[in-house]
């Protein structure tokens, strides 16, 4: 037993010392690995968003590393592949490196953070954990423009929004340009809100009394004589040059009822402003009438129905069989429709049709707010927005809803929503927030929070300041002076933007420069508020409807 036993042991340390040889020899045996890893003190996996141009990275390792190994293994570099310089700081006897930028990094840049696997430690092992980390800086917090106060704010927005319209109106109809890029292309909706942008214009002293009637005497002379239009309703899109009809698409080429609502919006705004004696107000206000008048609102209750339908096509007639129901922006067709002096709806068509007879409820609760109408969450906020440019929502209840309740909620859900961020989307924030129908990258589409992509347009806070007037005003003051740099332009802000992934767009579009300059108005004047609310067709219309409001 006693040889048994030495003979055992004999052969143990001889396997010991050769494992140890081995050991010696065999770079995997002494390799080495990252224990912890931090971004800004924080531990997030392998993606970082929102960082500051000075990010520190601590990487703390189960070896000793050797700094000239770390000095060519950990790199940084931004999309280009241009490398970023880095400060290497050991600690731990040198298990421990903090690396930052030598220069600070450019805000809203996306950079690559390596560490590979010829990283090396003092006893001559390899890093078994290479990575890269992807890197992404975020807002710059200094103000792009000197201060001014809320109040210089809002009339500068008003000013610069109101050149997209004025400088920016196509030369021969006068008529707003669907976009910045549009060319000979106006757009009917687009247009009547640049005309409720006259008597806002006027009221600042942006333009004189005489240049507003003169500019929408052009525009209205070119819809009477000029402009297509069938059964006096007109398309979606118009050459602006020569008034034919451009298709909105293959089988939308004719009548567009819901775009010629907020046009005749517009026009009954500036016939109760230029409220003159004189010959050219006069005859402004009655050459208004005419094309108002014109508009055949019944025929779109196709076949007698009880809805409105929204196109209607010279070729295809009714094709697009879209009818018009809520909630959405559409209050406004059928408050027009019910208002007019020569081809009224009755009131069961805006029960069964808009209201699709109470369907058009929803009562439920987000975030703490009830939504008197609508889908879930409340949809994109230009539905709280295109039809009250004009309507007052103060006091202004129905058998359906309290409608001043609605469009705060609708907002204040849509605030809230940006505020959770459920998308973990970088840059939401009570400061940055606002879902609506906006330009995306490489595209177009109605956000809201069943359908967020990351994107913000400034004008959905903008135009709600009515409506959330302090979040509105925090929101506009950053989007301004944080970043103006990226958003601001010749006619305002551009359409929209996306934090996350880097892109602005350089883009301005009419339905969404509109809003702002009428909004901010009715906000801080109630002027186009006073202007509609003040026809006496619409009194007569909305009591038809069954609406009450101190304001009828």
């Amino acid at each position: 037993m006693s040889k048994f036993f030495l003979l055992s042991i004999s052969l143990f340390l001889v396997w010991s010392c050769q494992k140890s040889k081995n050991i010696a020899n065999n770079p995997i045996a002494v390799s080495f690995i990252y224990n912890s890893l931090t971004v800004n003190n924080i531990s997030e996996g392998l993606e970082y968003k929102g960082l500051n141009d000075f990010p520190v990275i601590k990487i703390v390792f189960t070896s000793s590393l050797d700094q000239a190994s770390a000095a060519t293994s950990i790199t940084m570099a931004d999309k280009g592949a241009q490398n970023v310089p880095l400060t290497l700081v050991f600690e731990k006897r040198d298990s421990s490196v903090t690396i930052h930028p030598t220069s600070p990094l450019h805000y809203f840049t996306a950079y690559t953070f390596n560490v590979s696997s010829s990283l090396k430690s003092k006893a001559g092992g390899y890093n078994q954990t290479p990575f890269t980390l992807s890197l992404k800086t975020g807002i710059d917090s200094t103000n792009k423009f000197p201060d001014i106060t809320n109040d210089q704010l809002l009339t500068l927005v008003q000013r610069q929004t109101f050149k997209y319209f004025w400088d920016f109106g196509h030369p021969i109809s006068g008529l707003a340009r669907e976009r910045n890029s549009s060319g000979d292309i106006v757009t009917t909706g687009g247009s009547g809100f640049g005309l409720m942008a006259i008597p806002a214009a006027i009221n600042r002293s942006f333009i004189s009394r005489a240049d507003g009637l003169a500019r929408s005497k052009k525009i209205v002379d070119f819809l009477k004589n000029n402009a297509q239009h069938f059964h006096g309703v007109y398309p979606h899109w118009l050459n602006g040059s020569t008034g034919a009809v451009v298709p909105f698409s293959a089988n939308d080429d004719g009548a567009d009822l819901v775009e010629t609502s907020y046009l005749m919006m517009g026009l009954l705004t500036l016939r109760q402003y230029f409220d003159g004696s004189g010959t050219d107000e006069t005859a402004l206000r009655s050459e208004i009438n005419v094309l108002w008048d014109a508009v055949e609102w019944d025929f779109f209750n196709k076949d007698g129905g009880n809805k409105l339908f929204w196109h209607w096509s010279p070729t295809k007639n009714w094709v697009m069989n879209m009818p018009i129901q809520g909630w959405n922006e559409c209050l406004i067709t059928y408050v027009l429709a019910a208002s007019s002096n020569t081809h009224p709806i009755a009131k069961i068509v805006y029960d069964n049709g808009f209201a699709r007879n109470g369907a058009m409820k929803n009562n439920n609760t987000y975030y703490g707010y009830q939504l008197p109408l609508g889908e879930t969450y409340g949809g994109p906020l230009f539905f709280e927005q295109y039809s009250f440019l004009g309507i007052n929502p103060h006091g202004l209840t129905d058998a359906y809803a309290n409608y001043w309740t609605q469009v705060v909620n609708h907002t204040k859900i849509n605030l809230e929503y940006c505020k959770a961020n459920p998308r973990k989307f970088y840059g939401y924030s009570g400061d940055c927030w606002g879902l609506t129908a906006s330009d995306i990258e490489n595209g177009y589409t109605a956000s809201s929070p069943v359908n967020d992509v990351g994107v913000i347009a400034p004008t959905a806070a903008i135009s709600s300041m009515p409506f959330t007037p302090a979040e509105s005003l925090q929101a506009l003051n950053f989007l301004y002076n944080k970043l103006g740099d990226k958003i601001w332009g010749q006619y305002g802000f551009f359409d929209a933007f996306n934090l996350d992934s880097f892109w602005f767009a350089d883009s301005f579009l009419a339905i969404d420069q509109g809003p702002q300059i009428g909004m901010i108005e009715n906000y801080r004047s109630g002027l186009l508020w006073n202007l509609f609310m003040g026809c006496p067709e619409i009194k007569t219309g909305m009591k038809n409807l069954g609406f009450q409001s101190p304001n009828l």
